[in-house]
């Protein structure tokens, strides 16, 4: 089924062209018209799967209805989605402001970390979608300028990495503040008990749960291999790949900020550009330094879990995991990173033999 045949308005189906969507990703497939009809939602799938546009395109397309119907000339927020981190938050943003163009739906991302005035502006101006992370959230709330009252969706976008960073209450703060009459839907890359405890608090009891390929998280475009090397030997088998494949991209994971440097030190003296991300790095710099890798200009980024969860880099051809995760499930997070789509990606990991039993809780 192409999305031109769904029950969508000329301008979504307009924008969607022009993004290149013709057929609706698996994950959209089964979320769109549950959405649609107003259900709740449980959907676990991994990044890289078009999870953004899966919830994005009804909602556009729902409040472009309601303020045609109503002539609606003001915006209400009727949709807030949160999101663990600032560049995932600005991703979803950037989807919702590409779909939904010539709509006159507004979307904004809010975020801490910079100062508040612009996006205070905004709000006033008036808006349908807020996109953001929770303490900014709450700031804008305390403060009067957010008003939540009208909320009519409530989006939880990697709500499993939200749990990880100790989100719970933030998260359960958001659901006090806006109306019990509302659609939830709740998205995680992964499936715990913790998980399934906070999503069974939010969303309905008639709730629909989706999972793809529930028995292997991981993209079937993602190529698989261990290395086994000694921990002091990795920084020689790095620079031999990345010398072996000149011009291609890499993202390598490690465990630790302090990892990251040195790691980025390795290379420089074999003189190989490279970009950190980790949480030592301010965001004027995140924000150069995420850009300079998308555009091509640096094709090395280096990088930890917590500061990379909900990047959107396309055309990622090499995740190295320079450090085996201590959680297995960040595994499912890294790699998802290449292989996006339908494009092909491959996967490394640098196995000491002090991470053996890391690597034998990961599934591959």
């Amino acid at each position: 089924m192409k999305f031109e045949e769904y029950r969508l308005s000329k301008e979504v189906k307009r924008n969607l062209e022009e993004m290149g969507f013709k057929r609706p990703t698996d994950i959209q497939f089964k979320c769109l018209p549950h959405i649609q009809r107003g259900e709740d939602l449980l959907a676990i799938a991994q990044t890289g799967t078009g999870k953004t546009a899966a919830f994005a395109i009804p909602i556009i397309d729902k409040i472009q209805q309601i303020k045609f119907k109503a002539f609606e000339k003001s915006s209400l927020i009727r949709a807030v989605v949160m999101a663990p981190t600032r560049e995932l938050a600005q991703q979803i943003t950037q989807v919702f402001n590409q779909i939904g163009k010539n709509t006159k739906v507004k979307a904004l991302c809010v975020y801490g970390g910079v100062e508040q005035d612009h996006q205070i502006n905004k709000l006033l101006e008036g808006m349908d979608i807020v996109v953001s992370t929770p303490g900014r959230l709450f700031d804008l709330v305390s403060q009067g300028y957010l008003k939540l009252d009208k909320v009519e969706i409530l989006v939880l976008d990697e709500a499993d990495h939200m749990l990880d960073l100790g989100f719970a209450k933030d998260i359960d703060d958001l659901v006090n503040k806006i109306p019990g009459r509302r659609q939830t839907l709740f998205f995680s890359a992964t499936i715990s008990t913790k998980i399934k405890h906070q999503a069974y608090k939010m969303v309905s009891s008639k709730a629909i749960r989706i999972q793809i390929s529930p028995k292997d998280p991981v993209s079937k475009n993602v190529n698989h291999q261990i290395v086994f090397v000694e921990m002091d030997d990795k920084r020689f088998f790095l620079q031999r790949l990345i010398d072996e494949n000149e011009g291609l991209k890499f993202m390598v994971f490690v465990r630790t900020k302090v990892r990251a440097e040195r790691v980025k030190a390795a290379m420089e003296r074999a003189k190989i550009d490279t970009l950190t991300l980790h949480g030592d790095v301010e965001q004027t710099e995140r924000e150069i330094n995420l850009q300079a890798f998308r555009t091509g200009a640096c094709n090395i980024l280096i990088a930890t879990d917590v500061s990379a969860r909900g990047i959107d880099v396309d055309g990622v051809d090499y995740v190295i995991n320079y450090d085996i995760p201590e959680v297995a499930e960040n595994y499912v997070h890294r790699v998802g990173r290449t292989g996006r789509g339908r494009a092909k990606g491959k996967a490394i990991s640098f196995c000491a033999k002090e991470e053996k039993p890391l690597l034998e809780a990961i599934e591959i």
